[in-house]
C-alpha cells in the first residue's frame, strides 16, 4: 500500500472519531428533546455505534485518533475514547480516559455515557474497581454507572451515602431513588437537612419517588415556587403524587403570579386534569406562552399538533429568543429559546377541536397523552411518545410501583428496545 493510499484511510478514521464525538453530543440533547422519539434516538445511536465500529476496525490507528483528540477537553471526545478503552480491557487506555476525564464533572458525563453504552457484562469488572477505588471522583462514577445500567452496587451504595465528599453523595442519594431503594429511605431523609443544595434536591427528589408523602414532599413543593435551579425538576415529580384538590389548588394560587405562568402551564400538563384546557387554550394567544401552553395540552390530551393540523405560524412581530448566541461579539445573550422545538399551537383550530373531544375527558382523572394512567399506557408511552413524554411515563410507572427501577429514557436507543419487548 503506497503512502497516499495511507493517508486517506487516516482521513477517514479521523472522520470517524469526529462523527462519533459530533453524533454524543446530538443524542446527549435528543434525550431531553421534545421532538425526538424512542425510534429517533435508536437512528441516531445507529449513527453513532456505526462510526464507533470504524474505529474499532481501524485498531492501534483508531485508537490514537481517540487518545489524541482527549486533549480538546470535550465530553464526546471522551465517550468515543472511553468506548474503545473499556471495550479493549487494556489498563493503559483507561487510566488515560479516567486521568483525562474524571477530575472534570462535565467530562465524566461521556465517561458515564460510555459506560451506560456498553453491555453491563463488558463493563461490570471495571466499574466494581472504581466503587473499590480510594478516589472521591472515580467512586462517584462507578455510582452513576451502576445506576444507568439500573443494576444495583449494594453495600457500596450505602458507603456511598455516608462519604464526606458531596458529589459522590450526592450521586449515591440520586442513585438510590433511580434503583428504588425503598430500605435506604430514612438516609435520604437525613439529608434534607444538609448543607449542599444539590444534595438536599436529590434527597427529596429520591425521597419522593420512593414514597414520601410528607417532608420530603413538602421540601419538593417549596422548591418548585422559588427561584432554585431544580424548580422545574420538583414541579415535574411533586405533582404527580399529590392528591386532584391540593394540586387544583396549588395551580390556581400560582396562576395568580405573573413570574410564574410558565410553571403553572408546565404544572398543568404534568397533573394531566383536563379541567385545566380551555385556560390553556386561552393562554396559546399569548407568543410567550403559546408553545408551553400547547405542550401542556398535547402532554394531557395526546393530540400531535403538526400532524393533526394544529399548528399556526410564528406570530408577525414577536421576536422571542434568538434559535442560540448571536455572532455579534456585543451580544452577551446566550439563552436558548426552551421551546424551540415545540410546535407552534393555532388556538382557533384547537378549541374547536376540544369542543368536538371533550365529552371523551373526565374531569378529575389524570390524564397522559390523551390516556387515564395505568401501567400498560405507561408502557406505550416509553415505546411511542417523545422523549420528555417518555421520561413523563418512566416517572409515572415507577410512583405505581415502588421499589422498581426508574426507567432510564436516556439509555442506548437499541437497549431500550430490548428492556421495553420484556415487559409485560
Amino acid at each position: 500500500m503506497n503512502l497516499t493510499n495511507i493517508a486517506v484511510i487516516e482521513s477517514i478514521v479521523e472522520q470517524h472519531a469526529e462523527e462519533a464525538a459530533f453524533l454524543w453530543i446530538l443524542r446527549d440533547a435528543a434525550v431531553q428533546a421534545p421532538h425526538y422519539s424512542l425510534k429517533d434516538l435508536a437512528d441516531i445511536d445507529e449513527r453513532v455505534e456505526a462510526h464507533i465500529d470504524g474505529l474499532r476496525i481501524a485498531g492501534e490507528t483508531g485508537w490514537s485518533f481517540c487518545a489524541d483528540a482527549l486533549t480538546q477537553e470535550e465530553p464526546g471526545e471522551v465517550f468515543a475514547a472511553a468506548v474503545l478503552a473499556f471495550e479493549s480491557g487494556q489498563d493503559q487506555r483507561i487510566e488515560m480516559v479516567l486521568k483525562a476525564a474524571a477530575t472534570e464533572p462535565e467530562l465524566s458525563r461521556g465517561l458515564i455515557s460510555a459506560l451506560g453504552w456498553l453491555r453491563f457484562d463488558q463493563v461490570k469488572e471495571y466499574i466494581d474497581q472504581l466503587l473499590r477505588s480510594l478516589t472521591p471522583e472515580l467512586r462517584r462514577i462507578g455510582v452513576a454507572a451502576f445506576a444507568v445500567h439500573r443494576q444495583d452496587p449494594g453495600p457500596m451504595l450505602i458507603n456511598a451515602l455516608n462519604n464526606e465528599d458531596t458529589f459522590l453523595k450526592t450521586r449515591a442519594i440520586r442513585a438510590a431513588g433511580e434503583l428504588g431503594r425503598i430500605d435506604l429511605f430514612p438516609m435520604l431523609k437525613n439529608h434534607l437537612a444538609a448543607e449542599d443544595k444539590d444534595c438536599q434536591f436529590w434527597a427529596g427528589w429520591s425521597a419522593v419517588l420512593l414514597g414520601d408523602r410528607g417532608e420530603s414532599l413538602e421540601f419538593l413543593k417549596t422548591l418548585a415556587t422559588s427561584e432554585s435551579p431544580f424548580r422545574e425538576s420538583a414541579l415535574n415529580l411533586t405533582l404527580r403524587v399529590m392528591d386532584n384538590i391540593s394540586i387544583q389548588n396549588w395551580l390556581k394560587e400560582m396562576s395568580q403570579q405573573p413570574d410564574w405562568l410558565r410553571y403553572t402551564m408546565i404544572g398543568a400538563g404534568v397533573a394531566g386534569n383536563p379541567v385545566r384546557i380551555p385556560w390553556l387554550i386561552e393562554h396559546m394567544e399569548v407568543p410567550e406562552l403559546a408553545r408551553v401552553a400547547g405542550e401542556a395540552f398535547t402532554m394531557i390530551t395526546g393530540v400531535d399538533l403538526a400532524y393533526e393540523d394544529l399548528e399556526g405560524e410564528w406570530p408577525e412581530g414577536f421576536e422571542g429568543f434568538e434559535a442560540g448566541p448571536t455572532e455579534e461579539p456585543e451580544d452577551e445573550d446566550v439563552e436558548l429559546d426552551p421551546d424551540e422545538d415545540i410546535p407552534w399551537p393555532e388556538p382557533k383550530l384547537i378549541d374547536e377541536w376540544w369542543a368536538k373531544n371533550k365529552a371523551a375527558f373526565r374531569y378529575g382523572t389524570r390524564y397522559l397523552l390523551g390516556q387515564p394512567i395505568s401501567p400498560e399506557h405507561l408502557q406505550e408511552a416509553l415505546r411511542k411518545g417523545f422523549q420528555r413524554q417518555r421520561a413523563a411515563a418512566a416517572l409515572e410507572l415507577a410512583i405505581l410501583q415502588p421499589g422498581q427501577p426508574l426507567f432510564e429514557v436516556r439509555a442506548s436507543g437499541f437497549r431500550q428496545k430490548q428492556i421495553l419487548a420484556g415487559m409485560t
